[in-house]
């Protein structure tokens, strides 16, 4: 049995080669990563049909089947429900839909089975065309959801992530009909959670895909994952109207942290973030640095270490992430450069012998302890960067030190010295963070 297409003439052009030439423009240069799971909007092309492909293009191209979770619009749903179509009817050609993974899917979720909320339903239909053209010989299982817990969700990506014939869609789209810069706000602190795999208060308000978002995120903080940002925008870039805007992001969930993704796929281009930031300060200007990836947008902190002939030439960071990480970079490098303390500012002579170190830091973790022996067990020597607190003393140390001070002891005592605390402080209010850093 074929479902017919209830969106194409509205959502997408119902005319082949229409449809294949405007899917056409979104092709983009073949991304560095492939990915198992993506968050993506299901609006008309018009509106979001560039972020959604980007996404799309960021799966695997060999996947066998492509889960694609995405909230009923038209009909009131409790749980989840998958069809009982054998295709999907798109202008480019069927798609086939896995039979045997809609009956293990429907027993794993419990799950109801109907046609009827997929009669209307967009948000599993936008995707259908960009997948039948990016990975063509792909089988789909489409799921929707209504009233749902998103730990269901979770386990449901978790069971059958397994295989990895298996990559996974979360069909999304962001805040509704707010005044521009207002949905711009919304959106940019659901992005945050996002990136942070913090789902604790996700609103419902926030995106119409919650529940699916918020098992996404429940997944990739489990593995360890992290999730990377494509693309945020609303439907005023295509309107003009920034009355009442729709929003739209897309993500791209990686097997790992986004620090080790940054020095994998952007080394060399976080070398010239900081190059150019310092240069443009020795010629009296601003750095502005054009056509970057969309993970420099996200939160992040970073350490930027200048040497000379293997001298510190100077150091200065930031230690919780509070701007987009290329400003961050930005800044520090032209801080290390010109405004430590303990420094001269940077000639152009020596320009043209530093070397430049970034460390890329991760959240910092509150460790718990009552007393200074539980805070050393703790401390892993090489490996954690530490922070100490207390009222406003404070200093940090970067992993780095520990080549200098490999005992837990005489490092922590230093620590204290630094935050101008005695070496033999301790107090109840005490309070310490560690983190780990990439380096590049």
């Amino acid at each position: 049995m074929k479902k017919k297409s209830a969106s194409a003439g509205t959502f997408y052009p119902s005319d082949k080669e229409e449809l294949t030439n405007l899917i056409r423009c979104f092709e983009i240069k073949q991304p560095p990563y492939s990915s198992r799971a993506v968050i993506i909007p299901h609006a008309g092309y018009i509106y979001s049909g560039k972020l959604a492909a980007n996404g799309i293009q960021h799966l695997k191209k060999d996947a066998k089947n492509v889960f694609i979770f995405a909230p009923a619009h038209y009909e009131r749903i409790f749980g989840c429900t998958v069809c009982d179509y054998d295709t999907f009817e798109t202008p480019i050609g069927d798609i086939k839909v896995n039979k045997k993974l809609i009956r293990q899917a429907a027993e794993f979720c419990d799950c109801n089975k109907s046609n009827f909320a997929f009669e209307k339903e967009h948000s599993i239909e936008v995707q259908l065309p960009l997948i039948k053209y990016f990975m063509p010989e792909a089988e789909v299982v489409p799921v929707l959801y209504g009233c749902e817990n998103f730990k269901n969700l979770c386990e449901t990506l978790e069971y059958f992530w397994a295989d990895e014939n298996n990559v996974f869609v979360i069909s999304s789209d962001l805040s509704h009909f707010y005044p521009e810069k207002e949905a711009v706000k919304i959106d940019n602190y659901t992005a945050r959670m996002i990136e942070e795999n913090n789902f604790s208060n996700f609103e419902q308000e926030q995106a119409c895909g919650a529940v699916g978002i918020c098992g996404l995120i429940e997944f990739t903080k489990k593995k360890k994952f992290s999730l990377i940002r494509t693309g945020l925008t609303n439907s005023s870039a295509a309107t003009g109207d920034s009355s009442r805007v729709v929003g739209y992001g897309s993500w791209f969930l990686y097997e790992g942290e986004k620090n080790n993704y940054i020095k994998e796929y952007y080394s060399d281009f976080v070398k010239k973030i900081c190059k150019d930031s310092i240069l443009s300060g020795l010629q009296l200007g601003q750095a502005k640095i054009n056509n970057y990836d969309c993970v420099f947008e996200q939160y992040g902190a970073s350490f930027v270490t200048l040497e000379l002939d293997g001298i510190l030439r100077g150091c200065i960071g930031s230690i919780i992430a509070h701007k987009p990480l290329i400003k961050d970079l930005i800044h520090n490098a032209h801080a290390a450069a010109f405004s430590d303390p303990r420094f001269p500012a940077l000639t152009l002579n020596e320009y043209n012998r530093i070397t430049i170190g970034v460390s890329l830091l991760s959240k910092p973790e509150r460790i718990e302890f009552e007393t200074e022996e539980e805070l050393l067990e703790n401390l892993r020597p090489g490996v954690d960067g530490l922070i100490i607190r207390d009222g406003n003393y404070q200093a940090v140390f970067l992993p780095d030190v520990w080549e200098q001070l490999p005992d837990k002891q005489e490092f922590l005592e230093q620590l204290k010295l630094k935050a101008g605390l005695p070496k033999n402080y301790f107090s109840e209010s005490f309070e310490a963070f560690k983190f780990n850093t990439t380096k590049i």
